[in-house]
């Protein structure tokens, strides 16, 4: 029949059937409809032991408002329970959990059943804080009652938990006589210290006392069917003492290896899995097992639930984006919500896995934020490094000297990224901004650097323009003139020009703040462009000698000193002025064979002049100075390689084409000359005049003495004279006798008719 006390929402279950079985999915049941989960340590687990068909589930039934099955005695005494149940004591806190297990010595079993009873005795002995053991009073003081089997395997089975804990042992005794409880309760631990004394223990526990594993608790309860009413009124006072049983001087009161509520059922599993498989129970490793187990579900459970956390989600979303201010502050409540929430769960189970497990959750949770805090610490790097960018920029554009403008941006723009990180900081993690701020002191560094690089370049462009303006045109003027002193002049325009740039560029170079050794360097570069510019014009130049050369001796050729041109009328020494020619061609060669801007004395102009100018080579005038030819070599004395231009061999070289292409001009000279004078010169010789009197004395006073054949010849003359002046006949003679008489002749009629019309207009006026 079923237990009259039952109560509201204690509805048994069994959770081990009769072949040995634990139904974890039963359990779970029990305890989720039990409210277990969430009692933490407040719990507390009775079980009951004792031989078949002695009231161990009547009296559940009573003392805790149970539904145990109860055995029913009009069919007779038979095994009632089967395996092991579960149920919840109704009206009791803390809240307990009540087990009843199969009676011993059953007949059902046969010899299984001290397989069994091990076994379902060291599962009570390993869950439960109180193992109730049913006893009949009339067994106690007997050498073989069936109480000193039970007693004997609590004992044995209790040596297979290794470091147990101290467990209280409530033996009731059912069906008290009239022996007085005190004599009933000396037997009893009478008969235990004997069972205790004789049980073979491990040699770490060979001398150890009853009483370290065991707090004895003796009560007596009257027959139920004999005195139903004194029983209840016995079990009610009993029941009081389950009230409060894990408090201080309760029945329970200790609670070492206590495994916290929400784990009771895995370690419930787990230990009768242990038994089953007839394995010795660790109980301190039993509970860093379930306090593993179970810490490491409570954590996975908050990871999971901190990653689809909306707050969270949001804030990533938004670092996505770009910066969000307080993402430390934000993401540190998010966190702090969820290990709080860890702590609350897991605080009953073992420290150090709690601590362990706790320190894996926040890992966890960390590992997952930190993609988020290094893109917030890339996007406070590229923000920062960009405004470093337009502040450098805006400030140089304000006029700011370069080394002042970029300290004082590079200074605010580290405390800028320092007030950043530590917006983003984060407590529980060691996440350090230290890299990304090296790494913005390398880009700030590095722009700087570029921007100094681009400054300086442009600057230094900007001198080396002003030098090429400055000098290019000038060189190649002086160079072109050819005159003595042109390199003394070059020399001049070239250290002018160039300390003049030095010293401006140096003024704007102090504004970078320059270490001396670049400042040095950067002057002489400057210095050494300014030579480059006149080597390199002096290159051009000498590239372009002879055309030069012919221009030179062509000027002086054909213009006086004043520059006017010269007309040949025969007067002028053409070979004065053809040596004159020579010689300033020459000079422009001696300017342009090599570059001179060292001023060290050379005799280029002098071994041209002497080689070339007075006779070449064999000339017996050739300085003594020279004592072989001074032109068969390649190098120039006192000139060093690099700043010839034009090598001695070159020179006669270019001397001899500029001979062979003046020899025209200066015949053409010659020519032009005597043409002048030939022109200039009309009357024959005297000779020829007195020849010319005597033969023709008698044809001249034939004349005289005809006036008209004297009007004719005047007349041929005058005609023949206007035809001289109209067709400019000694221009028409220089280009041949032939064409010069043809043209003229083509002429002749018109010529003749304008003469006549002029006669005839004469004479009518």
């Amino acid at each position: 029949m079923a237990g009259s006390g039952g109560g509201e929402g204690c509805h048994a279950a069994q959770v081990v059937g009769a072949g040995g079985e634990m139904d974890g999915e039963a359990m779970r049941r029990f305890a989720a409809g039990a409210g277990l989960p969430g009692r933490g340590l407040s719990y507390a687990v009775v079980s009951i032991v004792g031989p078949q068909g002695s009231g161990k589930s009547t009296l559940l039934n009573h003392l805790f408002g149970t539904s145990f099955t109860e055995m029913d005695t009009l069919k007779g005494r038979s095994q009632t329970t089967k395996g092991i149940w579960i149920a919840k004591a109704a009206g009791i806190e803390p809240l307990t959990v009540v087990m009843d297990l199969e009676g011993t010595d059953g007949r059902e079993r046969g010899e299984d059943d001290t397989t069994f009873e091990k076994q379902s005795a060291l599962f009570a002995l390993a869950v439960s804080d109180i193992v109730m053991i049913n006893l009949w009073c009339h067994d106690i003081g007997r050498e073989h009652a069936a109480n000193r089997p039970l007693l004997k395997t609590i004992f044995e089975v209790l040596m297979r938990l290794f470091s147990p804990r101290r467990t209280t042992l409530l033996l009731v005794i059912r069906d008290k006589t009239k022996t007085p409880l005190e004599y009933l309760t000396q037997a009893l631990k009478e008969d235990i210290q004997k069972i205790w004394d004789a049980v073979r223990k491990p040699e770490v526990y060979k001398e150890a006392a009853l009483s370290e594993f065991f707090n004895v608790e003796v009560t007596a309860l009257s027959s139920y069917e004999e005195k139903e009413e004194l029983f209840k009124e016995q079990v009610g006072l009993l029941r009081q003492r389950f009230i409060h049983s894990i408090a201080p001087g309760g029945l329970a009161a200790d609670r070492r290896c206590v495994i916290p509520a929400s784990g009771f059922c895995l370690s419930a599993l787990q230990i009768w899995k242990v038994i089953r498989e007839n394995k010795d129970l660790d109980l301190p490793a039993h509970k860093v097992m379930i306090a593993t187990v179970r810490c490491e579900d409570i954590a996975d459970e908050k990871l999971r639930r901190f990653m689809y956390d909306k707050g969270w989600l949001e804030l990533e979303t938004a670092v996505n984006s770009g910066l969000v201010s307080g993402f430390g502050n934000k993401l540190n409540a998010i966190i702090d919500f969820y290990l709080s929430e860890y702590d609350t769960e897991a605080m009953y189970f073992d420290e150090d896995v709690r601590t362990a497990k706790r320190q894996l959750l926040k890992s966890e949770i960390l590992k997952h934020t930190c993609p988020a805090f290094k893109t917030m610490i890339e996007h406070l790097h590229n923000v920062v490094l960009n405004k470093y960018k337009s502040d450098l920029e805006q400030s140089l554009r304000s006029g700011g000297g370069f080394a002042a403008s970029a300290r004082h941006c590079s200074q605010s723009s580290m405390e800028e990224f320092d007030v950043g990180s530590r917006d983003c900081f984060v407590e529980h993690a060691e996440w350090d901004a230290t890299k990304v701020r090296i790494k913005l002191e390398h880009h700030v560094e590095a722009h700087a650097a570029s921007v100094r690089g681009t400054k300086l370049a442009e600057l230094k462009a900007n001198y080396e323009k002003k030098l090429l303006d400055a000098l290019a045109g000038p060189v190649q003027s002086i160079l072109e003139t050819g005159e003595g002193d042109s390199w003394a002049s070059i020399r001049r325009l070239y250290r002018h020009e160039t300390e003049n740039a030095i010293s401006a560029f140096s003024a704007f170079l102090s504004e970078f703040e320059l270490d001396q050794i670049t400042l040095h360097k950067m002057v002489m570069e400057l210095r050494e462009h300014g030579r480059s510019i006149v080597e390199v014009k002096a290159r051009e130049e000498a590239g372009s000698v002879l055309m030069h050369m012919k221009e030179r001796f062509s000027t002086v050729l054909s213009h006086d000193k004043d520059s006017m041109p010269r007309t040949w009328t025969g007067n002028e020494d053409i070979h004065a002025i053809t040596r004159e020619a020579c010689l300033a061609a020459l000079r422009l060669l001696s300017v342009m064979a090599a570059i001179r801007l060292d001023d060290k004395p050379d005799r280029i102009d002098q071994a041209l002049t002497s080689a070339l100018l007075d006779g070449g080579p064999l000339s017996q005038k050739r300085s003594i100075e020279f004592t072989s030819d001074p032109l068969a070599s390649c190098t120039w004395e006192e000139v060093a390689p690099k700043d010839t231009l034009i090598i001695p061999v070159q020179c006669r070289s270019i001397w001899k084409r500029l001979n062979a292409e003046t020899e025209y001009a200066v015949a053409q000279a010659i020519s032009m000359q005597e043409a002048h004078r030939r022109s200039h010169i009309w009357l024959p010789p005297a000779w020829t005049i007195l020849l010319l009197a005597i033969l023709g004395f008698n044809e001249f006073m034939f004349l005289v003495r005809n006036p008209l054949y004297l009007l004719g010849l005047f007349i041929t003359f005058i005609v023949s004279y206007a035809i001289w002046l109209q067709y400019d006949i000694t221009t028409y003679f220089r280009h041949g006798m032939l064409s010069s008489l043809v043209t003229i002749l083509s002429g002749c009629l018109t010529t003749i008719m304008e003469i006549m019309n002029g006669i005839v207009n004469m004479s009518h006026n």
